[in-house]
C-alpha cells in the first residue's frame, strides 16, 4: 500500500525552524560548538512565583477533567486587567478574549474563521514564517504588503492597489514587528483602522514582542487605537513576556465577533489549556512587572554588545528599538542563505536566513538575542576571527 499525502502539503515549506534545528544538529555532530542565534527562545528561566503556582493547581483535583474551551474566567479576568493597566483598553472578558494555547494555533486558524477560499488576506512581506500556511491551507489567497527598509519596515497602505483591498477579508500585522523589529506608530494604526473600515477588512495585530523595547520606546496595542475593535482582534502571548515559551499560553483579544468565529473554529480542532496553565499565567498578569522590564534591560544589553561589535567589524548594523531580534543587511555579496551557512561552517554561529521570511528577506539576516552576554561577545570575536570583517 502506497499511501500519498494530501496534495496541500507541497504548497507548504519545510518549517525554518526545523531546517535550522537540523542544521545545528548537523553541525554539533561535526564537533562544532554552535553559539545558537537562530531560534527566538527565551534562555531565561520562568519566575518562581508563576510556577509555585501550577505546582499548587496541578495538585488540586479540580483541575484535572477537560478545561474550559474559552479559558478560565480567573485568566479571562487577568488579561482584561493587564490590558487596562498596560494600554488603558476595556476589555470584556466574557465576550472579547479568548484563551489559546499559544498565540501561534490562533494566527493560523483565523483564516478558517474569517475567509472563504478564494478570499484575499494582505500579509507582510517579510513576516513571521507561522502567518502563510493558515492562509493556504484555508484555501484564501495571499496579497503581499512589501516592508521596505526606506520605509522603516512598515506597510505603505496607500501602495495597496484598490482592487486588490476590495478583495481582501482579511489583514495580519505584526509590531513590534518579528523579523523586522519594526515599531508601529499611533498614526499608523489609525491609517489601518480607516483602511479597515473604507475596504471592510477585519485586522489581526501579533504582539508578542510588546515588552521587549528599547531606549525608551514603548510598544502600543493596536486596540488603543479608536475604532480598533470595531475592525479587529489582538493576539498577544505569555511566552516572551514571562519566559514561558514552553508553556503555551496565549490569547485573542478584541472584536467580539471575530473572537466568537475563532472559539468557533478552535473548538472543534483542539482543547482549552490546562487549567494550571491558566492559572499560573493569571499570577503572571495579575504581578509586577518588574521582571519584563528587567528582561527588556537585559536584552537592550545584548543588542548592544552585539550590534556595537559587528559595527566594529563593518557590517553597518540596523539597531533595533524593539524584540529580541537584529534585522541587518547582509554585509557582502553573497545570499542570505550562503551567508548563513558560512556563518556555521567557518564561525559556528547559527542565524536565521532574511529569505526564510518572504521575498523580500533576501539580502538580510535575522539574529536572535536569546543567549547571555558573554556568549554574544564571543559570537561576535568567532564572526571576527573567521574573517567575516568588511
Amino acid at each position: 500500500m502506497k499511501i500519498e499525502p494530501a496534495e496541500r502539503l507541497s504548497h507548504l515549506p519545510v518549517y525554518l525552524f526545523d531546517d535550522l534545528d537540523n542544521q545545528k544538529a548537523a553541525a554539533i555532530s561535526k564537533g562544532i560548538d554552535v553559539i545558537d542565534l537562530g531560534v527566538g527562545d527565551p534562555d531565561r528561566p520562568t519566575p518562581d512565583y508563576i510556577i509555585d503556582v501550577l505546582c499548587e493547581k496541578a495538585r488540586d483535583d479540580r483541575y484535572h477533567h477537560y478545561p474550559s474551551f474559552k479559558g478560565l474566567p480567573e485568566y479571562r479576568n487577568a488579561v482584561s486587567g493587564w490590558y487596562k493597566r498596560r494600554f488603558n483598553v476595556d476589555l470584556d472578558p466574557n465576550t472579547e478574549i479568548l484563551s489559546l494555547i499559544g498565540s501561534k494555533i490562533g494566527v493560523a486558524l483565523l483564516p478558517f474563521a474569517l475567509c472563504n477560499p478564494g478570499d484575499v488576506v494582505l500579509i507582510p512581506n517579510p513576516c513571521y514564517t507561522a502567518y502563510r500556511p493558515g492562509i493556504t491551507l484555508a484555501g484564501a489567497r495571499i496579497a503581499e504588503m512589501p516592508l521596505l527598509e526606506k520605509n522603516g519596515f512598515m506597510p505603505d497602505l496607500s501602495s495597496i492597489p484598490s482592487d486588490v483591498a476590495r478583495s481582501a477579508k482579511l489583514m495580519l500585522l505584526n509590531h513590534p514587528g518579528n523579523p523586522t523589529a519594526a515599531l508601529a506608530s499611533e498614526k499608523f494604526f489609525r491609517e489601518v483602522v480607516d483602511f479597515a473600515r473604507q475596504y471592510n477588512i477585519a485586522v489581526s495585530h501579533d504582539a508578542p514582542y510588546s515588552e521587549a523595547t528599547y531606549d525608551g520606546e514603548v510598544a502600543l496595542s493596536f486596540l488603543q487605537t479608536p475604532g480598533a475593535k470595531e475592525v479587529g482582534v489582538e493576539f498577544h502571548s505569555c511566552s516572551k513576556v514571562f519566559n514561558m515559551p514552553g508553556w503555551r499560553c496565549a490569547y485573542c483579544s478584541g472584536n467580539s465577533t471575530i473572537i466568537s468565529a475563532l472559539g468557533k473554529v478552535r473548538s472543534n480542532i483542539d482543547m482549552g489549556q490546562f487549567e494550571p496553565v491558566q492559572l499560573a499565567a493569571a499570577a503572571a498578569l495579575n504581578g509586577s512587572m518588574d521582571h519584563p522590564r528587567k528582561m527588556a534591560a537585559m536584552y537592550q544589553e545584548r543588542r548592544d554588545a552585539l550590534c556595537g561589535g559587528l559595527d566594529e567589524l563593518g557590517w553597518k548594523v540596523i539597531w533595533p528599538k524593539a524584540t529580541f531580534f537584529v534585522w541587518t543587511r547582509v554585509p557582502t555579496e553573497m545570499s542570505s542563505g550562503e551567508f548563513a551557512k558560512a556563518l556555521l561552517e567557518k564561525a559556528g554561529v547559527l542565524i536565521s536566513p532574511g529569505s526564510a521570511f518572504g521575498s523580500l528577506g533576501e539580502g538580510y539576516i535575522r539574529i536572535a538575542l536569546t543567549v547571555e552576554v558573554d556568549r554574544i561577545r564571543e559570537a561576535v570575536d568567532r564572526i571576527r576571527k573567521a574573517g567575516f570583517v568588511y
